[in-house]
């Protein structure tokens, strides 16, 4: 029985990698690191960006610690929000299959990215009030693939449920775009629907439990098959 489903953000709601790339390129320059289109979509979307900043830090034998971290994570911000506020477009379907899922099933977000972020995406499609849970990275110690952040979504769900039984997780489907997402969704003990908006179909074939190239693909109400 389907009863919740959960956004990622980036990737599936709003075409944004291209913008978090360019934004961690521009940040790592100036630390003399380089940043590959094909490194980042192959081993680090979906890593949040302390994530990412440590992971390669560490790869490129720098120092890391809190305050480097912090440094570097406050540099990206305005460039990403920046090249957001210049254009950032929602994937076709997904006002619509939000607007559908609502008062059927319970919806959350659970990304990578910080809240500012995940809110201004959601109103560019008006549908920030359909979400009464948003998950971000300052609400999380791990971020994907560790399933922390979808765990913490179906908690606050059930907080504030109105049925007398709290959602289980295998009463939940994830909406995800990336690798890294879709090991979390199904550590969290999730199913999982996969847009291969960031990879191709024969990446996620076998790892999700579905995969389409859109939202327009398919009624909320298809999710319930996932969880029969």
């Amino acid at each position: 029985m389907l009863r919740a489903i959960i956004f990622d953000c980036d990737g599936v709601i709003v075409d944004s990698e291209s913008h978090h790339l360019k934004a961690f390129q521009i940040v790592l320059e100036g630390e003399g690191i380089t940043l590959s289109n094909k490194e980042y979509y192959e081993k680090y979307l979906a890593l949040d960006d302390k994530g990412l900043f440590e992971t390669l830090l560490s790869l490129h034998q720098r120092p890391v610690n809190n305050q480097v971290l912090k440094r570097l994570i406050i540099k990206k911000m305005p460039l990403y929000k920046k090249m957001a506020e210049e254009e950032l477009l929602l994937y076709p379907g997904v006002v619509d299959f939000v607007k559908k899922a609502l008062g059927s099933y319970q919806l959350a977000v659970a990304s990578g990215a910080f809240r500012g972020e995940i809110k201004y995406a959601l109103d560019q499609g008006g549908i920030r009030q359909a979400f009464p849970v948003i998950v971000s990275a300052q609400d999380v110690k791990h971020g994907k693939p560790h399933p922390e952040s979808y765990l913490t979504a179906l908690a606050k769900l059930n907080e504030m449920k109105t049925s007398d039984s709290d959602i289980e997780a295998a009463q939940c489907v994830v909406i995800e775009d990336s690798l890294h997402g879709v090991a979390a969704a199904r550590s969290a003990g999730m199913k999982c629907l996969a847009v291969t908006s960031s990879y191709p179909r024969s990446a996620l074939k076998g790892k999700a439990d579905r995969v389409v190239d859109s939202l327009l693909e398919l009624e909320p109400k298809d999710l319930e098959e996932l969880c029969a």
